[in-house]
């Protein structure tokens, strides 16, 4: 499909920089009925019916951008994006074109070594830690790595917490499953006495996720792999739900992945899956999930799953209403 048919017209001013307080506080615009309807986040059981099962991305964001200085006296800006295994690392950097493979950069209690450049212009750093060694380093030297729409990118002691979900357990993402950030415990608690029920997945979400589309049309366009893990108790509970509700589109994404072979079931692995209009969905019913950027890869993924029209209707009335758009910013319920 042509990329642009995914645009739209979207003022500055409606790009949130900061979360609301509390956090079930945001807006919620409900788009599962005939028409648009506004709600509030805390008002999702009301939505919900008992039986419904909310899948979460227990995925946590890990303090990937560093700065360091290479070896030849110059400073580098780096942004890790996956871990390779063996202290390996894929990276965006800054200057990669004065960077060459045996490179040393030096970061606080950390170093690294410059592996391999690719034509894409991700590298290769392969570091002096790993495991714990190398999170514990990374937490002293590193910063939360905001998209560049919120204060250009640039982080701080608020931001440790705010761009952290309430189900994060696991070290390794480079971005937040944003609509996750929406849940407290209250809300969790009414929902549970909802009879609602709950599980998790992990989805390590990487930077390509959220990187611009610079083709003309989809076929063109190429995902980075993320790696995930289905619990068998989460795969239980989704093939016994009356209905599956992700929260997010990294969990939607990765259930996806696994149901194109058949019935959710336990699995590791990666995933680089690009969903667009004309995609069968197997796994998911309802989806929860914040406002996104014009023609990038997850407004051509919600609009695949509530329909094309439909979501350039509500992306209308939300910018409209001034909804709150992006990572800090409001959210929408879509039925498939």
């Amino acid at each position: 499909m042509r990329v642009d048919l995914f645009d739209f017209e979207l003022p500055e001013a409606l790009i949130a920089q900061r979360p609301v307080s509390p956090r079930d506080s945001a807006r919620l615009l409900d788009v599962t009925g005939d028409g648009l309807r506004d709600r509030i986040v805390r008002e999702l059981p009301d939505l919900l019916a008992p039986g419904d099962l909310l899948v979460f991305n227990d995925t946590k964001v890990i303090p990937a951008r560093l700065i360091g200085t290479r070896s030849s006296g110059g400073k580098a800006e780096v942004l890790l994006i996956r871990d390779l295994g063996a202290a390996h690392w894929l990276c965006f950097a800054r200057p990669t074109k004065k960077m060459r493979p045996g490179d040393i950069v030096a970061f606080p209690g950390l170093s690294a070594t410059l592996a391999e450049k690719h034509e894409d212009g991700s590298i290769v750093l392969a570091f002096d830690k790993e495991g714990a060694d190398f999170l514990a380093a990374i937490e002293r030297a590193g910063a939360v790595p905001l998209p560049p729409y919120i204060r250009g990118g640039t982080a701080d002691a608020r931001d440790r917490a705010d761009y952290q979900t309430l189900f994060a357990r696991r070290d390794g993402s480079v971005a937040a499953p944003t609509a996750g950030l929406h849940f407290t415990p209250e809300l969790m608690q009414r929902l549970a006495d909802a009879g609602i029920a709950t599980a998790g997945v992990t989805l390590h979400v990487g930077a390509g996720t959220f990187q611009p589309v610079r083709v003309d049309d989809t076929d063109q366009h190429t995902m980075h792999a993320e790696w995930g893990e289905v619990p068998q108790a989460t795969a239980d509970a989704i093939n016994a739900a009356k209905r599956v509700v992700s929260i997010g589109t990294t969990a939607l994404r990765l259930l996806e992945s696994v149901a194109r072979n058949g019935p959710v079931r336990a699995w590791t692995g990666e995933t680089d899956i690009f969903i667009t209009p004309g995609f069968r969905f197997r796994a998911v019913d309802l989806l929860l999930t914040n406002f996104h950027l014009p023609k990038s890869t997850l407004f051509m993924l919600v609009s695949a799953f509530a329909g094309l029209e439909r979501m350039q209707a509500a992306y209308a009335h939300a910018v409209r209403e001034r909804y709150r758009f992006y990572s800090y910013g409001d959210c929408c319920l879509l039925r498939r």
